[in-house]
């Protein structure tokens, strides 16, 4: 179980444990997938006419690290990974197929459609499946979740209330979309799996135990669907 000095230096940043450390843990051992909206989650969610949303290298190398986490301490299984956008963002297409993501979902305007398409996919449970999200829009999808994680958006006080008081969400970032909540939601997964300094090392020295553990990572193919050319 995660010790509570370490639990209240994630609250001393602000975070937030809706569900204690040890509800979390428990969950996690079931969990098989982790999914990812985009817009708000990776970046601010800022858009313009011609602007692709971006995201941090912080951020990308937090997905990396969980996902090394999972593996070392679920049998050297890589994790099943998405993202599910409502819009076509290239970039988010380019960070699922540079980092081996399983899956992107684009131009979903309902993502329960997607999620329903994912879980067949994978024949996996939705309380299999951890996800990041930010607003409205990715409720359908976090109201199923086995885990579930709110990155805070500071301007939007009501919806977290809301999404509080019907247990939508099990934790709430300190940092907001624009500031690697993903990293902080990646550090937090590991410290809970008491594999945080492990994975630190191993990735440092580059070991074979993680260049066995990217080997397997980078041989996954991302499949993309969208909302218009969905099979």
């Amino acid at each position: 179980m995660m010790s509570e000095e370490i639990v209240k230096l994630f609250e001393k940043e602000g975070g937030e444990f809706i569900s204690s450390p040890s509800f979390i843990l428990e969950k996690l051992k079931d969990i098989k997938a982790f999914i990812f909206d985009w817009d708000g989650v990776f970046n601010n969610g800022q858009k313009a006419d011609g602007f692709s949303s971006s995201y941090t290298e912080a951020d990308s190398m937090g997905t990396n690290l969980l996902r090394f986490g999972y593996w070392l301490v679920n049998s050297e299984q890589v994790p099943i990974t998405a993202i599910i956008t409502g819009e076509n963002n290239q970039t988010a297409i380019k960070l699922a197929n540079r980092e081996h993501f399983n899956n992107i979902y684009y131009k979903f305007v309902d993502k329960a459609d997607a999620l329903n398409h994912f879980t067949s996919l994978y024949k996996i449970k939705k309380s299999e499946i951890a996800f990041c999200f930010d607003d409205v829009i990715d409720l359908p999808i976090a109201k199923q979740c086995g885990l579930k994680f709110l990155v805070r958006r500071n301007a939007s006080v009501m919806f977290k209330n809301f999404v509080i008081k019907n247990h939508y969400c099990d934790y709430i970032t300190a940092q907001e979309g624009g500031n690697h909540a993903i990293r902080e939601i990646s550090e937090l997964i590991l410290t809970l799996f008491n594999t945080f300094e492990k994975v630190i090392e191993e990735r440092t020295n580059f070991s074979d135990i993680y260049q066995k553990y990217l080997m397997q990572r980078n041989n996954i193919q991302t499949e993309e669907y969208s909302e218009n050319k969905f099979s």
